[in-house]
């Protein structure tokens, strides 16, 4: 390295250095490894949505986590933490066996151990989970003059 003016050796730049990696090293046989995983996971969480009649979005709400997550998650890109693979066999009614590739993925929803867990209000039409979705993101003004529209159709002969 060459000393810069200031007398301190210049840092050398970003190009020149190996790629950045968080946490440790890994071998290529672990890293193949939860590359599938996150594929079977991702399959089968895209199923089990499919299954349930959810959206991407409906899904992502329910675990917490953003939109762009959950799709990363089920295109295989990304592996869930333990609590979100939790929620999602909550939300999807499937358990963490299914999601993980370890038992059938087509197994019935009344079967999964997880199955009485589920709360109350998942059973929604896709129809009434987007509009409940739309109305968190208003304003009060804005609720008010939706719930005077409800009304006002509801009233209708």
């Amino acid at each position: 390295m060459r000393p810069n003016l200031k007398g301190s050796p210049a840092r050398a730049s970003r190009k020149h250095r190996g790629p950045r990696r968080k946490g440790p090293l890994l071998p290529q046989s672990v890293r193949r490894m939860e590359k599938r995983l996150a594929t079977t996971v991702g399959e089968a969480s895209r199923l089990a949505r499919m299954r349930a009649g959810l959206t991407q979005a409906d899904v992502a709400e329910r675990i917490g986590v953003a939109t762009e997550v959950y799709g990363r998650m089920e295109r295989g890109k990304m592996l869930p933490s333990i609590s979100t693979l939790l929620r999602l066999c909550v939300v999807l009614r499937s358990g963490p066996d299914e999601l993980m590739g370890l038992a059938p993925i087509h197994g019935a929803p009344e079967r999964s151990p997880w199955a009485s867990e589920v709360p109350a209000g998942l059973d929604d039409t896709p129809e009434m989970r987007r509009v409940l979705r739309t109305l968190r993101r208003m304003k009060r003004p804005q609720l008010k003059l939706m719930y005077l529209v409800a009304t006002a159709i509801l009233t209708r002969p």
